[in-house]
Formats: C-alpha cells, sequence, structure tokens
C-alpha cells in the first residue's frame, strides 16, 4: 500500500475531533491515568509506532501548514515533520531520443513520465547541465549553445574549436558572471589545452598550461565549479583547478587519490570503470565506479581525502550522469543512494546503489560504465512550476 493511500486510510486522531468519552478499545496515550504504560491491547497500533522512515515519507506528501498540524500528533511525528519541511529538491533525468524531436522527463522519486516536444535540439548533443540549463553542440560541428527547456530560452556562443574532453559552465548564463571552460588533457606532451569563454564573447581564449603530474594519468573526471574557480580530477590521483580571473592551472597538493579498482587492475580489469567528480556548498566528493562493484565515494577534508560508507554518508543523496553530477541532502525517502542515469527495465524507477542494503536496485550485472550512465540521458534542475509548464 503506497503512504500517501495509508494516510488517507487511517489519518491520524486530531485534538478537535477527539470524543471526550472513552471506550474500552481507546489506546491509552500520555497523561491519561495509564500513563507510561503499553496498551492493553497491542493488536491496536498507534501511528507513532510507524518507523522513522515512512513517516518522512508521509509527511513529505503533506503541504507546510499539514506538515505543522500533523507535527503535534506526538513526539515521532514531529521528528519527522522538522526533518522534511526544508527539503532540497531533486533533479530530473532527461532523456534524449535516438531520433525525432520528443524529450522524456523523468521523476525519479514519483516514477511519473513526462515529454516535451523540443525541435530547437534536433541534430544536437548534451555537453553539460546545471542550474536547469543545458550546454548542447550541434552534431559534427563546433557550434555550441545554451538552452532551457523549460522556458526555450536559446543563448548562442562562439564556435569552439578545440576538440575538448569535458566542459562546464560555473551559473546560468542569464548572470554576468557565467563563464565556461573547455579542457582537454594531452599527457603524451605534459600539456593541457583549456579554452574560455562567457556569453556575449565574439570568441573562445584558448591557452596551453604544462602540467608536470602525468605520470599516472588515465582518465580524467568531469568538471565542477567551486569557490570561483573550476576544478577537475584524475583517477591517477591528482586534483586540479583553474581560477579564470589570473588564468592559472595548478596543481592540488592533497594527498593522491588513486582509484582503487585501477590500481587493483588484475582484479577489475575486465570491467569498465568511471570516475566522477561532485561538489555540493564547497564541499568535494569523489566516486568511483567499476560494473556493478560498490561505488566508491570520498570526501575532500582539508587535504585529505576520506572514503565514506553507510555510517559517514551522512544521509546525501548523489545523482550521476555521462555528464554532470549532483549531490542533494535531506532527501529522506532517497538517503544514502547513489542514482545513476539509466532507468530499470520497468522504464520507471532508476538504477541506484543503497549504502544501507550494500546492493543495487534492481540486481543486475553491470558491467560497463556507459550500462549505468548512458549518453543519451542527463540529470536537469526543473523549476518549481514545472508542472504547470509541462
Amino acid at each position: 500500500m503506497r503512504p500517501l493511500e495509508l494516510l488517507r486510510q487511517r489519518p491520524p486522531p486530531s485534538p478537535k475531533m477527539a470524543s471526550p468519552s472513552r471506550s474500552p478499545t481507546t489506546i491509552q496515550y500520555r497523561g491519561s491515568q495509564n500513563s507510561g504504560k503499553k496498551a492493553s491491547n497491542p493488536s491496536l497500533p498507534s501511528f507513532a509506532d510507524l518507523p522513522l522512515s515512512l513517516i518522512e515519507i508521509i509527511m513529505s506528501y503533506l503541504i507546510l501548514e499539514d506538515n505543522i498540524r500533523a507535527s503535534a500528533a506526538c513526539k515521532s511525528w514531529l521528528e519527522a515533520a522538522v526533518t522534511v519541511r526544508v527539503v532540497e529538491k531533486h533533479p530530473w533525468l532527461m532523456c534524449f531520443p535516438k531520433r525525432g524531436n520528443m524529450f522524456e522527463l523523468r521523476d525519479p522519486l514519483q516514477w511519473k513520465l513526462y515529454t516535451l516536444n523540443l525541435p530547437e535540439l534536433v541534430n544536437s548533443t548534451v555537453c553539460y547541465s546545471r542550474d536547469g540549463w543545458l550546454l548542447m553542440r550541434k552534431s559534427r560541428s563546433t557550434i555550441i549553445f545554451f538552452f532551457n527547456p523549460f522556458s526555450r530560452e536559446l543563448i548562442n556562443l562562439p564556435k569552439c574549436e578545440l576538440a575538448f574532453g569535458e566542459i562546464a559552465f560555473s551559473c546560468p548564463p542569464t548572470s554576468d558572471k557565467c563563464m565556461l571552460l573547455a579542457l582537454k588533457f594531452v599527457p603524451q606532451h605534459l600539456v593541457t589545452i583549456i579554452s574560455t569563454c562567457h556569453p556575449g564573447a565574439t570568441k573562445w581564449i584558448t591557452e596551453d598550461f604544462h602540467t608536470e603530474y602525468f605520470t599516472t594519468f588515465c582518465m580524467e573526471s568531469n568538471i565542477v565549479y567551486r569557490n570561483d574557480r573550476f576544478y577537475c580530477f584524475n583517477a591517477g590521483g591528482s586534483l586540479y583547478n583553474f581560477e579564470p580571473s589570473s588564468r592559472t592551472w595548478s596543481y592540488i597538493c592533497a594527498d593522491d587519490l588513486i582509484c582503487p579498482y585501477i590500481y587493483h587492475s588484475q582484479q577489475y580489469e575486465w570491467k569498465e570503470k568511471g570516475v566522477v567528480l561532485v561538489e555540493k556548498k564547497g564541499e568535494l566528493y569523489v566516486i568511483f565506479t567499476c560494473g556493478n562493484e560498490k561505488p566508491m565515494v570520498y570526501k575532500l577534508f582539508s587535504l585529505e581525502w576520506k572514503e565514506m560508507d553507510s555510517s559517514t554518508v551522512d544521509g546525501l543523496t548523489f545523482f550521476v550522469s555521462f555528464y554532470n553530477s549532483e549531490v542533494r541532502t535531506n532527501l529522506p525517502w532517497m538517503r544514502n543512494n547513489v542514482y545513476f542515469s539509466r532507468f530499470g527495465y520497468n522504464r520507471k524507477r532508476c538504477v541506484f546503489y543503497s549504502f544501507d542494503e550494500s546492493r543495487f536496485s534492481p540486481r543486475k550485472e553491470w558491467q560497463n560504465w556507459v550500462d549505468l550512465c548512458p549518453p543519451q540521458s542527463v540529470w536537469i534542475d526543473p523549476p518549481k512550476n514545472v508542472l504547470d509548464i509541462l
């Protein structure tokens, strides 16, 4: 039975509706003559006996006014109500069609599917997504542009001649502070090629930067923006950043974090690896994936990487795709999970790894990175009025 249906079927007792008279079957509450004693009839459970996680799910369906009212029922309801009052909005998954212009938007929580007719994106591929905006590239060309699928706003950019490996932007293109960065590692020449641009510019600025720490180079992560700098992680253990204002490319002297799945190559060599860099309020996280092996999550504390497990992941929820990565806090119904951008065979639920249960759901032999994060999908932040738009 769905939690919302359970709530509608057996609503909690309201003090205004409570009858002044007692019946023999009424459960005794604190403050009564039998305070501190359990109900004489254990076959009549209280809503307060529900697991906290289930109460949180129920509370998440209530508007703020009803949430406040329900919090007065008992201590456990109060705790659950307060937990979900300030909830971050989870991203949706945007799936690109193999042909045509009907794009799918999927809510990984509500299991609902929506479609958008976007002829503006025909013959284009996605490069990056942030704050509800897509950074797109025309197929087999150097034309790059911003597009908002909800407002249909399109912002053109100069042609980018760099055959970049990764690309990102700092904030929405409607902001005067928006900056784009594209980079390409050339380890055989110890060089990193970086191109930068901003909306309204007439061309990209491209420079070569000498990079010394390529001895253990294998594969780079996506790019994230943090505290006025762009960051990229090398799965060989190195963390780099680029500061646009001074145009400096630097190696961060953090302890080297070599992907365990790469280090033990003989054990995992037949499985495709992936590395993801995630940023949240100035905190940096690295996620290593290897087929259907457990995703390994590390957090940067000062200059030290520390692995996180079910007891230290702190209720975070990670959303990973081929093009971007997101992390959210205070999602009580999705805590301690890593969500990937592939839906299961029922085309409703996203594939995710649960740290609490130490397993993937659904269970399957995920052998390749593209199995979990297909290039045809990306996480995107919908606006508050998204249901009015669709």
